[in-house]
């Protein structure tokens, strides 16, 4: 790895490309400081610290979110848009076709991602600026500081959404991705620092500062490598392609596979898993209700704790872990959308149908339908590794946030983000470095 970023920065043209990413992840998160005019950040702060769970849209956004910058609604739009349009696909024939029909139509169907985009953004403004209005968020009332709000919010959106795309053709990887993981890195060093000041510099002696230190370090590079594992992992199915006469010439006989990834949603299943336990308490915190236990709690509050995943693995009594319900409805919801999103975006069907015209076969499997039944049983116990590995990563943060007090921003979700795109990344730059030396030989 270290060789190829080398090579990489000996390259003008790659060098030129790292440094154009470099220069968009500094306007990120100098947009990300930049507040909403009008706007009292002091109020969003608060109320991220009484909700643990809107954490997940605080680190998706690099912070802004809980600043109300300008940035506060960061890509967040456009990834929701890129999920509906992807699932629209297989629901509307006309968009079906449209994907398959090459670069034109691929072009299409990103424009009408960004059009939803702009759309989705519009109306997260506006749900935002009514819903916090009553919780003092803006400093003066009147309608034209909430609408400058919402245009401020929307044009931050929609300038994140065409700087990604920037990065994506400009400079190295996917910018979408590359821009949610400098606002997840963004966060990490506060948590180090919040886990250092705890249990490191708070230990009391020598000794149990090192044991802590030990254990903290572990873990985390348990967690990685745990998730290196999750995304590389695959499943390799054999194919065999028949002979065939072409005029005086024998094609085909060759040998090849279909790779099924062991994680084969991603993190689509833990993005609308934390959605949907989260949606509850943003709905409620519009009304200025807070997830809250006790004898003076309503039954509406209590059920948002149970949504809260800063409640959940809490050992101290009864009356606290019972609330650890809601882990293992977003357990299940996790599960769920694993099997639901892969349904929806594999299918073995026409893979199936693809592999009987092109004379391919899987070596002992009869072409058609018994083909399909195979994929499907393999795809289906696939799903449920990469779904419980999934649900480790995640409940692991989880479970030593409410048992040990140790509040970290980064999730689960954080995590495999953090980890695939940076894999992504490196490959693609080491496929550059590659094509680079190629064209030297051949220029040779």
């Amino acid at each position: 790895m270290l060789t190829t970023i080398q090579n990489a920065l000996k390259t003008k043209e790659i060098r030129m490309k790292l440094i154009f990413v470099l220069i968009a992840m500094v306007i990120v998160r100098i947009g990300c400081n930049i507040p909403v005019p009008g706007v009292n950040s002091q109020v969003m702060q608060e109320l991220f610290n009484n909700n643990k769970s809107l954490g997940f849209l605080d680190v998706m956004t690099g912070g802004s979110f809980s600043r109300m910058s300008i940035f506060s609604l960061n890509i967040t739009p456009y990834i929701t848009a890129s999920i509906i349009l992807q699932l629209l696909t297989i629901a509307i024939p006309r968009l079906e076709e449209m994907q398959k029909d090459g670069e034109d139509g691929r072009k299409r169907i990103n424009e009408y991602t960004r059009y939803l985009s702009i759309a989705l953004a519009v109306i997260e403004g506006l749900a935002l600026v009514i819903g916090f209005r009553n919780q003092g968020l803006f400093k003066n009332e009147g309608y034209v500081i909430m609408i400058l709000a919402v245009v401020s919010m929307t044009a931050g959106a929609a300038f994140m959404m065409w700087l990604g795309e920037q990065v994506t053709e400009k400079g190295v990887g996917n910018g979408i991705s590359i821009i949610l993981l400098i606002n997840i890195v963004a966060r990490i060093p506060s948590d180090l620092i919040n886990l250092y000041n705890n249990y490191i510099k708070g230990a009391g002696n020598i000794t149990n500062a090192i044991v802590a230190a030990v254990i903290i370090l572990a873990i985390i590079v348990a967690m990685f490598v745990f998730i290196v594992f999750l995304q590389d992992g695959e499943r390799r199915i054999p194919v065999q392609y028949a002979k065939k006469i072409q005029g005086h010439r024998v094609a085909g006989g060759q040998s090849s596979h279909i790779p099924l990834k062991v994680n084969t949603a991603g993190v689509i299943p833990v993005i609308f898993a934390s959605s949907i336990m989260t949606l509850p308490i943003v709905i409620a915190s519009f009304a200025g209700i807070q997830p809250q236990t006790g004898p003076n709690a309503t039954v509406f509050q209590k059920l948002l704790t149970v949504c809260n995943q800063g409640d959940w693995c809490k050992f101290g009594s009864f009356g606290e872990f019972k609330y650890s319900l809601g882990l293992l409805v977003y357990i299940a919801l996790v599960i769920f959308f694993a099997y639901f999103y892969t349904s929806v975006t594999f299918n073995p069907l026409e893979i199936s149908n693809n592999m009987k015209k092109q004379g391919g076969f899987i070596p002992g499997i009869r072409p058609g339908k018994p083909t399909m039944e195979y994929l499907t049983n393999v795809l289906n116990s696939i799903i449920f590794i990469g779904a419980v590995g999934m649900v480790i990563v995640c409940a692991v943060p989880i479970f030593f946030s409410g048992a040990f007090g140790a509040d970290v921003s980064f999730s689960g979700t954080s995590l495999i983000i953090v980890v695939g795109v940076i894999i992504e990344t490196l490959k693609q730059i080491e496929s550059l470095v590659l094509v680079r030396h190629y064209k030297g030989f051949l220029g040779n």
